[in-house]
């Protein structure tokens, strides 16, 4: 079992801030890999952004590494994780393009899941990501 932990940040305000993204890989509960990068700031940018940012770097991840089945990806972002197993309806937002090449790069996975989970669950995917925008801000 595949488990990745994601997060998208924006400070000092959002939308419209700095956006940051991080991910967390376990296999087994063994950690294989963690990342955390900015992916802009600005007018449009914000944690929606963030979290899917964090979701396709992810994916593109798991496939460069060959893992491409039994994955669950955890979030502690309601609006994606209801959006990728078409609870909520894809409405507007500058984080559609980046779903688009998400769902593009989906077509590789098989036996995938989105679960929810609550903020207390992901400090990790967190603590990257916020460690991400200091780093930037300096």
């Amino acid at each position: 079992m595949i488990e990745v932990y994601i997060d998208g940040l924006t400070e000092p305000v959002n939308p419209g801030g700095i956006t940051t993204y991080a991910f967390v890989v376990y296999e087994n509960r063994e950690k294989l890999h963690e990342q955390a990068d900015i992916v802009g700031q600005g007018e449009g940018f914000s944690n929606n952004v963030g979290e899917y940012a964090a979701l396709l770097a992810a994916l593109r991840w798991l496939l460069e590494n060959n893992l491409t089945s039994g994955i669950e990806i955890k979030s502690d972002s309601r609006l994606l994780v209801n959006q990728m197993n078409g609870v909520w309806k894809v409405r507007r937002g500058y984080y559609i393009k980046t779903l688009e090449q998400v769902k593009e790069v989906l077509k590789e996975f098989q036996n995938i899941k989105f679960i929810w989970i609550p903020r207390e669950e992901n400090t990790e995917a967190d603590m990257l990501s916020r460690m991400a925008y200091e780093r930037y801000r300096r």
